[in-house]
């Protein structure tokens, strides 16, 4: 019986073929906390990612613009070295401290940007006033 199981503890696993894709986008979230970034390819499945604390920071370390530039320059070398993407388009969410220096690295990244979209969401009508106050 233990020599049935050992030739499947044996087998090799078959490791996944890496997707590429030449055109791509790219989602940034920049909120107060952090910044998480994500390669998608144009129907929107993910390739890789990136944050601030996959970069290695964390705490009050992860809302600083130098970590939001380490955690956009780790997805973007992912993404163009293991998936061959070569332009993008920049989807931005969010008022965070990493949202400029986000697109600083993407100024002088050898990835081309298609379309800089902003899509941070903003109150149409506000919160509820306070109650009138009786004397």
């Amino acid at each position: 019986m233990a020599a049935e199981k050992a030739p499947e503890a044996q087998q090799q696993q078959v490791r996944k073929q890496a997707r590429y894709a030449a055109v791509g986008r790219l989602y940034i979230t920049a909120t107060f906390n952090n910044t998480i970034v994500t390669v998608t390819d144009e129907q929107g499945k993910t390739l890789c990612w990136g944050a601030c604390g996959k970069a290695g920071f964390s705490g009050t370390r992860k809302s600083t613009p130098f970590a939001a530039t380490a955690a956009i320059e780790g997805a973007l070398k992912h993404a163009t070295e293991i998936h061959g993407v070569k332009a993008v388009s920049v989807y931005i969410k969010g008022i965070g401290p990493g949202r400029d220096a986000v697109l600083r690295v993407l100024r002088t990244s050898p990835i081309d940007v298609n379309k800089l979209v902003d899509m941070t969401p903003v109150p149409h009508d506000g919160i509820r006033p306070r109650k009138r106050r009786r004397v």
